[in-house]
């Protein structure tokens, strides 16, 4: 099958009247050849099972369908719904659409709906803007559903997922990103590609599980929210909104209390979402 054979999206976005809603960080990409490399990024998706978020008028949603995917696409605007449905018929089956807020969404209860077995999914998606964050967080925080992540944030978002310790972009979110996942920025994509275009460029990531996930991402929050709340503090100081025995906290978690956050790699911070647990 050939996504080519399709109305292009330009013509069905026209047709029914459609825009981009900028309350829901909207930006449509519809450039097929993009599109095919993010799904390309992923391998071979030939009877992979997929969860896409936001597929909008589903630029992404064809490129995933002509790999061979089977998708199941959350969409908040229903506006759009009118748009994907042919592509249910187009791919045989393959596609199942899901009304509905992804922040709220239960994906492993969609799993089990549409194949009885369960089993893993891949996640891959051109995420809303406003809506980036949060999910990530949310799916760093999923059972064994969850497979590889294939997702597209604006640039500077990317960056922060993959910075290293030192790095001006390295903090909370390297920190909880790389604890669960092994994070690598693929390509990126200029404001062009997207109608409407935005600000700034955007960057696809691919998150990989990681031999030795660490379990307890609840504590690494807590902590990483403290060390980086006040970053260009010391540990010793900036700890203190976590609790009062700060530098008794780095004691146990072996770490210099004159340090800063942007200076404890991920076997640091590990040891100190282990010593603070140990205190609670």
């Amino acid at each position: 099958m050939n996504a080519d054979e399709l109305p292009t999206l330009r013509d069905e976005l026209q047709a029914h009247g459609l825009w981009a809603n900028k309350g829901l960080g909207q930006h449509f990409l519809l450039d097929l050849n993009i599109t095919r490399r993010i799904a390309k990024t992923a391998g071979d998706l030939t009877g992979s099972r997929v969860i896409e978020v936001g597929p909008g008028p589903g630029g992404l949603t064809r490129a995933l369908l002509e790999a061979g995917a089977h998708v199941v696409a959350i969409e908040k605007d229903a506006r759009f719904i009118p748009l994907l449905e042919p592509l249910i018929e187009w791919s045989a089956g393959r596609l199942r659409i899901v009304q509905g807020d992804a922040l709220e969404a239960d994906e492993e209860a969609l799993l089990q709906e549409q194949w009885s077995e369960g089993g893993r999914a891949a996640i891959i998606s051109n995420l809303p803007y406003n809506v980036g964050t949060p999910l990530l967080v949310k799916w760093l925080k999923a059972g064994p559903w969850r497979g590889d992540m294939i997702l597209m944030f604006q640039k500077e978002v990317a960056q922060r997922i993959v910075a290293k310790p030192g790095s001006d972009a390295y903090g909370r979110l390297a920190v909880l990103a790389q604890a669960r996942c092994t994070a690598r920025l693929e390509f990126t994509v200029g404001p062009r590609a997207f109608t409407p275009p935005p600000k700034i460029a955007s960057a696809i990531v691919r998150l990989t599980d990681r031999a030795d996930p660490y379990p307890h991402l609840d504590a690494l929050e807590r902590v990483t929210a403290a060390a980086f709340g006040q970053r260009r503090k010391m540990l010793r100081s900036a700890l203190r909104s976590l609790t009062p025995e700060a530098e008794a906290l780095l004691a146990a978690a072996e770490l210099r209390p004159t340090a800063r956050a942007e200076e404890i790699d991920q076997a640091g911070f590990r040891r100190l979402a282990e010593a603070w647990r140990a205190r609670s």
